[in-house]
């Protein structure tokens, strides 16, 4: 059973740039033809999809946040990675990662995935 854990700085000052990694065991992100993704729920929100990585190295992002947004891979380690720059307070979210065999741009239910991460919270602030 595939399993997803998400690591980074929990406190990051507004202006910097966000770094988060999902790192996945029990499958291979390179797998057909999973759809690998960064998902975020701020305070009192709901979930937000912000990109997502395919098997084949393809990237997706949500369009208010693509100018900011980067995910990348190393499939070596089997790791995809999240940039975010220029991030302010309204950053502030649960950052999940997250897996679907579709590309899935609206999340209404967590089961739209099959596989998730437990989730890592970042607050921005000075």
């Amino acid at each position: 059973q595939v399993q997803l854990q998400e690591s980074g700085p929990g406190l990051v000052k507004p202006s910097q740039t966000l770094s988060l990694t999902c790192t996945v065991s029990g499958g291979s992100i390179t797998a057909n033809y999973y759809y690998w993704s960064w998902i975020r729920q701020p305070p009192g929100k709901g979930l937000e999809w912000m990109g997502a990585i395919t098997y084949s190295g393809s990237r997706y992002y949500y369009p208010p946040l693509k100018s900011r947004a980067s995910i990348s891979r190393d499939t070596s380690k089997n790791q995809f990675t999240l940039q975010l720059s220029s991030v302010t307070p309204e950053d502030t979210a649960v950052y999940y990662c997250a897996r679907a065999p579709r590309l899935i741009a609206a999340v209404t239910t967590k089961s739209d995935f099959d596989s998730w991460g437990q989730g890592t919270q970042v607050i921005v602030s000075s």
